[in-house]
Formats: C-alpha cells, sequence, structure tokens
C-alpha cells in the first residue's frame, strides 16, 4: 500500500494564518527540540520552561516522550526503524501546533540526527530551535528512577539509548544547557533568555 498522498489530496489553505493567531496571542510561535539522553532532564526542562512561558501568558504545550508512547505512538515499538517512525509524527505534530501559533515544545531523546535534522527541514528557518540537554551517562543513569538503565546493562532490554545504542550529539543546536554543572533556574534562564533574543517573547521571565 502506498503512503504518499493520492493526486486527489489537496493542501486546504485556511483565512485564518500563523501570523493572524500570533497576532492575538501577543507572542510568535515556534518548536523548542529538547533532545539528549534518558535522565538528561528533558522533560524536566521543558515543563519549567512552559511554566515561566504560562506566566507570561504565552499559548504552549509540552510533547511528552512517554506521553505520546500512550497515544499517537502507541503502535511503536523501539527498534531504529520505529523510533525514526516516533520522531517523525512529533515533529508533524509539533508542526502543526506551531501553525496554531502555539509554542510547541518536544521532550524526546531523539538519538539520531539525520531524524532530527529531517524534523528541522520540516519547519520554516529560525522556527525550529534545538535544544541540547547535556549530561555524562554517570549522571543520567545516577537519575533513573526508574531502573531502566540498570536493566539495558543487565541485557533486560534491548536497544537502549547509551548503553547499546548509540546517541549522536547535536552538531549545530541552538543552544547548549549542561544540566551536570548549570541547575534548573539557570537553564531555564538560558531557553527564555534565547527566546526573548529571537523575538518569540518580550520577557525573560521568572525563573524560579
Amino acid at each position: 500500500m502506498s503512503t504518499t498522498p493520492s493526486d486527489n489530496v489537496v493542501w486546504h489553505h485556511a483565512t485564518v494564518t500563523r501570523e493572524r493567531r500570533e497576532r492575538l496571542n501577543g507572542h510568535k510561535s515556534c518548536v523548542l527540540w529538547f533532545t539528549g539522553l534518558s535522565g538528561a532532564g528533558k522533560s524536566t526542562l521543558a515543563h519549567a520552561v512552559e511554566e515561566d512561558l504560562h506566566q507570561l501568558a504565552c499559548r504552549t504545550f509540552v510533547l511528552d516522550g512517554d506521553n505520546v508512547r500512550h497515544g499517537l505512538s502507541s503502535n511503536l515499538r523501539f527498534s531504529d526503524a520505529d523510533r525514526r517512525e516516533n520522531i517523525r509524527r512529533i515533529g508533524e505534530a509539533a508542526k502543526l501546533m506551531m501553525e496554531a501559533g502555539v509554542i510547541a515544545m518536544t521532550a524526546f531523546i531523539s538519538p539520531f540526527r539525520a531524524d532530527r535534522e529531517a524534523v528541522r527541514s520540516l519547519i520554516p528557518h529560525g522556527d525550529f530551535i534545538e535544544i541540547y540537554c547535556k549530561a555524562s551517562l554517570t549522571t543520567c543513569e545516577s537519575r533513573d528512577i526508574k531502573g531502566l538503565y540498570k536493566k539495558a546493562r543487565a541485557g533486560e532490554i534491548k536497544n537502549y539509548t547509551g548503553i547499546d545504542s548509540p546517541y549522536e550529539e547535536p552538531l549545530g543546536a541552538e543552544l547548549v544547557v549542561d544540566t551536570d554543572r548549570q541547575s534548573l533556574a539557570e537553564s531555564v534562564a538560558a531557553v527564555m533568555a534565547l527566546l526573548k533574543e529571537r523575538g518569540i517573547t518580550t520577557s525573560e521571565g521568572k525563573h524560579e
């Protein structure tokens, strides 16, 4: 069965545009793509940034790895092919949210550089902001409340990123947050400062 659109599928151009939605919201939209090893602090940082943005009356949504696996990607496993498909779906969903005027945030390991670059290519230039949550494997394992690294090292989980499946670090991330050394407040402040610098928001938030 073909996965390409048929000739009868035509893109519908709405009269309510992204620009009009942004004016209504009072801020620009974008995609913040948090990437890093499991335990690097992606979800924690994304949700903390969302809280700061919410306090500034910004429209936001966080697409979180575990949550998406319960619904949008519930039929996918953890093979390389399924991971690529998972990231493709998230990229398309984040793009739709951005078009809706939302600051869309994603918190996924997204281990493969090519997959992240494929999502970047979906998004207009400058609207995809890759944020690398950098932390050593030792640190990530120390934060492993689910015990997944331990199971991976014992061979109970296969293809686990950082153990028997690679994580390819970003080469040109818009922001690198060193969660080994930076506090959560410092990391949030760095993200918020970048958003202000890019004109997406007009304030850097509270970072409390």
